[in-house]
């Protein structure tokens, strides 16, 4: 028989995905305790976030989320959220911060030293920089790093040396949050490549889109609440084109009619009376 523990926690577990729409593994590693806390405050009342051992949630996942097993692997919780998966993706992003490395980390993404003034004064920090691959000199009094330059490439580790310096330039190139492996809703399973949405872009396009439409549904006369303004203002001002070109003389047109007779007899008695 299991430890009596170990049945509470995949129950529990099994009641947190049960009771929300939403369900997700996501990567853990690296968070240390108090940005944790903060994260599952921060999460309160929009999300639930259980960190388990892998064994039991795989065993606590029902049938419908088995899919979600090919995603647990490492350090890894359960999310749980009633929200539109795209939404809880973003506000999970939302939490992640910049750190410090410490040595050892895998670069996220290239880090590069840009040329310019730094804050050291002259000494042995000159050597330090150029020790990691930085290309430091004193200059006028103060240390100067002489080009751009990328320290370290996407993928590649972070070595201890390395991130002291970083730290003293102020540069944090570690991301610290939680790392979303894949979210599940209503037997559809949403990966980050999927739910990284450009938002600002998403929205200038769906505008885009609304605006042709518009515009060609008042063209091809399509009526609907939002174009139907649009669409007898249109045809207004066809009918009356229409009519001054036909010379139909009504109460719209008249006033158009006088003004085109008075500036043409005011042109002739110009050309008569030179």
């Amino acid at each position: 028989m299991p430890a009596q523990w170990k049945i509470k926690e995949v129950e529990e577990l099994r009641q947190i995905m049960g009771s929300h729409s939403v369900v997700g593994i996501v990567g853990i590693r690296g968070i240390p305790a108090p940005q944790m806390q903060e994260m599952r405050a921060l999460l309160r009342e929009k999300a639930v976030l259980r960190v388990s051992k892998n064994s039991l949630i795989e065993r606590a996942l029902e049938n419908g989320k088995m899919g979600l097993k090919d995603y647990i692997e490492g350090e890894v919780g359960i999310i749980a959220a009633n929200m539109n998966p795209f939404k809880l993706y973003r506000e999970l992003e939302k939490l992640r911060t910049k750190a410090p490395a410490k040595g050892g980390e895998v670069a996220p993404e290239d880090i590069v030293i840009k040329k310019g003034d730094t804050p050291f004064k002259p000494g042995p920090i000159v050597g330090d920089l150029q020790k990691v691959g930085i290309p430091a000199a004193i200059e006028g009094g103060k240390v100067v790093i002489k080009k751009d330059v990328t320290i370290v490439k996407k993928g590649e580790k972070i070595s201890p040396d390395l991130a002291k310096i970083l730290t003293r330039l102020e540069i944090k190139p570690i991301e610290i949050g939680l790392q979303v492996y894949a979210l599940f809703e209503d037997g559809v399973i949403f990966t980050p490549d999927v739910l990284a949405v450009d938002m600002d872009k998403l929205m200038a396009d769906m505008r885009n889109a609304a605006s042709r439409a518009f515009i060609l549904a008042v063209e091809i006369g399509y009526p609907t609440r939002e174009t139907i303004e649009a669409i007898i203002g249109k045809a207004y001002r066809d009918a009356y084109n229409l009519a001054l070109g036909a010379n139909i003389y009504t109460k719209e047109t008249i006033e158009e009619f006088i003004r085109k007779a008075y500036l043409h007899a005011k042109i002739l008695d110009e050309k008569i009376g030179g």
